[in-house]
């Protein structure tokens, strides 16, 4: 299980409206529903991923350490959402560079994981994954394995794996995709679980569990829980994607949590011994 902590304002479907110089003259509503999203964890015994970014680390330092005091992992989500492909190598290094020192020094532990703002590791910037090796990390969440006009590796493996970079590796965490004819459905979470009807989310999760006998990266993000959220005017598109069924999220979530059980994804690399002490 996997939050990408970012507010309503911060994605990147209204990045063409809203200036990053301009985020904190927003009604941010970030704390409010972290922190159901923390109670409802809670309740249901969850242990999650946070992948936060610095940006957030700086301006909410109590959230990131009331998330660790609860016993989640924290993980980075660079440092205000900019997407590697926007950015040279030089700049995509200071920017985890930024977000890691922050998150660490809040959380006081490590920070091993990464996931890139809207899963912008495609194969065009997979020289990425070399600086994530030099700034320490001991993985990546990034890689979806599907076509979007925006992201994806549609030929990428599907499960958790070693990526060789060099004479060097990093694990790979690739957001949970379905085999249906041929092709790679998306059921990772996010705009997908709001988007598919429950059923199909509970049937993928199972038959990706049982059949194929692997584990799922489920995300989603504390505005999908927030359906009062105001509303921003951008493209048509992003606006149907960031809105639609916002009323249903947090039930639906309640029924994962129900079905399903979930762990940090450290928890994983906790169990591979060349990697447990690289992630103390």
């Amino acid at each position: 299980m996997s939050i990408d902590v970012e507010d309503y304002y911060m994605v990147s479907a209204f990045a063409d409206v809203v200036r990053f110089r301009d985020w904190k003259s927003y009604d941010s509503r970030l704390e409010k529903n972290t922190y159901r999203i923390l109670e409802l964890l809670a309740e249901y015994g969850v242990k999650a991923t946070f992948f936060i970014l610095g940006w957030i680390g700086e301006n909410y330092p109590t959230l990131v350490r009331d998330i660790c005091s609860a016993g989640h992992e924290v993980a980075s989500h660079g440092y205000n959402h900019r997407l590697i492909y926007e950015l040279s190598p030089d700049e995509f290094r200071e920017d985890i560079r930024r977000s890691k020192k922050i998150l660490e020094d809040i959380s006081g532990s490590r920070i091993a994981g990464y996931r890139a703002a809207s899963y912008s590791l495609v194969r065009e910037t997979f020289w990425a994954l070399d600086i994530l090796i030099e700034e320490g990390f001991a993985y990546d969440s990034s890689i979806f394995p599907i076509y979007h006009d925006r992201y994806g590796v549609p030929n990428a493996e599907r499960f958790p794996h070693i990526i060789s970079r060099n004479s060097s590796t990093i694990w790979e965490f690739p957001l949970s995709t379905y085999r249906f004819w041929g092709g790679n459905i998306p059921v990772a979470g996010g705009g997908y679980f709001r988007l598919f009807p429950f059923w199909i989310s509970r049937s993928a999760i199972r038959r990706i569990n049982s059949k194929e006998n692997k584990p799922v990266i489920f995300y989603f993000h504390p505005w999908e829980i927030d359906e009062e959220q105001p509303r921003l005017n951008g493209r048509r598109l992003s606006m149907m994607r960031h809105y639609t069924n916002l009323s249903s999220t947090y039930v639906k979530l309640r029924t994962l949590l129900k079905e399903f059980q979930f762990q940090p994804i450290s928890s994983f690399l906790n169990d591979v011994p060349s990697v447990r002490q690289n992630l103390q």
